[in-house]
């Protein structure tokens, strides 16, 4: 087997260098198709093996933990995809009709994964027989269907093959799944080291709902930003939300709020690189658009990092001052901009740093995407004569940088 397996290797290393581009478009198609059995024929292989070495015990012998833990150390991939691997092994060598349709190439490798599953999860719910026509059915009749399809028809398969038992394992099925949905739900936000935190987690449909009812409203389409852009905004709308209704529970003694720590030049009498108490750095852009909202806290450092200030609500748009703001702006006043005033910020048209004032001649409501265009500098909001906001658009959106005006939310 071992002559075998290193003929494989040398054969793959030559189909990998030899140029795709002599092939017929046939002969293309078919290439690809004969490359992706021989990857599910190869995993069958490597999951015999997988299985060998650890009837033989060869991970606790060299001191593992267990052979997830072997295998992530041995072939570098992740703890997830390793138990993973090791559980459909198990299932292999426990039924063989799906070890042959892996092994011919009948079903590919994310299908096997979930016919394995079904199986586990049926064992418990009906007899034996019905488990063995509910394989066979998911890998004879449906082997066509794409994973996700695949999973759903899973999921109503003694439907299809018992029908007399559906009901009641349906039901204890619903059961399982939401304890095992309570039980593994979970959220983690992860610092991956170049200005980026990845968001991962689990919740029950319930709580998905939930999630997903909170969000929708605030993705709207729009040409600037994919889908997956505006549902990562609208998490942090969301939020925002919380944090204005002053209902949550103290943090410390304290409103939760976001505290910015940031350098300040006396000399030329501007902003350096903030960062947050979280230890994350903040550009100077970043730290102007912050100090506006008002549940950012800003203490602003001398030279020595002696600290100059700690900004106090009295700088921030709260109260009756933000009511006059929403009774003037009726949302976010940037033209075209349909965002409502609890989405929106109040925005210093002068800032405070600069002299600017907390006054309603002073500050604009800007939901958070406008808020961040303002403070790019590109556009430019002034109180007009009638003390109204107006906004002067760059010269590449009009030559001649007329003033414009959200009509949106015009009460007249």
């Amino acid at each position: 087997m071992r002559e075998t397996l290193e003929q494989l290797r040398d054969t793959a290393g030559h189909c990998a260098s030899t140029p795709a581009w002599t092939l017929s478009n046939p002969d293309l198609v078919d290439a690809l198709h004969t490359i992706h059995d021989a990857e599910q024929m190869l995993t069958a292989t490597k999951l015999h093996l997988i299985r060998e070495i650890e009837g033989r015990n060869l991970p606790i012998a060299q001191e593992a933990a267990n052979t997830a833990v072997w295998l992530r150390e041995r072939l570098h991939i992740t703890i997830h995809t390793a138990r993973r691997t090791v559980d459909l092994a198990k299932t292999l060598d426990q039924r063989p009709a799906l070890d042959v349709a892996l092994s011919t190439a009948a079903v590919n490798t994310e299908q096997a994964h979930i016919v394995a599953k079904t199986v586990q999860d049926l064992a418990s719910e009906a007899t034996p027989d019905m488990v063995d026509l509910a394989e066979k059915a998911l890998i004879t009749e449906f082997a066509d269907w794409e994973p996700t399809i695949l999973r759903k028809a899973a999921q109503r398969i003694l439907t299809h093959v018992a029908p007399e038992a559906a009901d009641e394992a349906d039901r204890r099925a619903t059961e399982r799944d939401e304890k095992r949905a309570q039980q593994t739900r979970a959220f983690t936000l992860t610092n991956n080291g170049d200005g980026r935190f990845r968001v991962t987690g689990w919740l029950d449909p319930e709580a998905a709902a939930i999630v997903n009812a909170a969000l929708d409203p605030l993705c709207k389409p729009d040409l600037e930003s994919t889908p997956a852009q505006r549902r990562a905004d609208a998490l942090v709308e969301v939020c925002r939300l919380a944090l204005r209704t002053e209902q949550l529970p103290a943090n410390g003694g304290d409103r939760p709020q976001v505290v910015v720590t940031v350098p300040y030049d006396v000399v030329r009498k501007e902003l350096g690189v903030g960062q947050l108490d979280t230890g994350e750095r903040l550009t100077a852009e970043q730290v102007r658009r912050l100090a506006c909202d008002a549940h950012i806290i800003p203490i602003v450092l001398g030279g020595q990092g002696q600290i100059l200030d700690v900004g106090q609500q009295r700088r921030l748009f709260t109260g009756p001052l933000r009511r006059a703001l929403v009774v003037r702006d009726g949302g976010c006043a940037f033209p075209g901009c349909d965002r409502p005033p609890q989405w929106c910020d109040g925005h210093h048209i002068r800032h405070w740093t600069n002299g600017g004032d907390t006054a309603l001649n002073n500050g604009v409501l800007l939901c958070g995407h406008h808020h961040r265009v303002i403070h790019r500098g590109e556009w430019e909001v002034r109180i007009a004569d009638d003390g109204r906001p107006e906004f002067i658009p760059p010269p590449y959106v009009d030559s001649e940088r007329r003033p414009r005006r959200n009509i949106y939310h015009r009460r007249t």
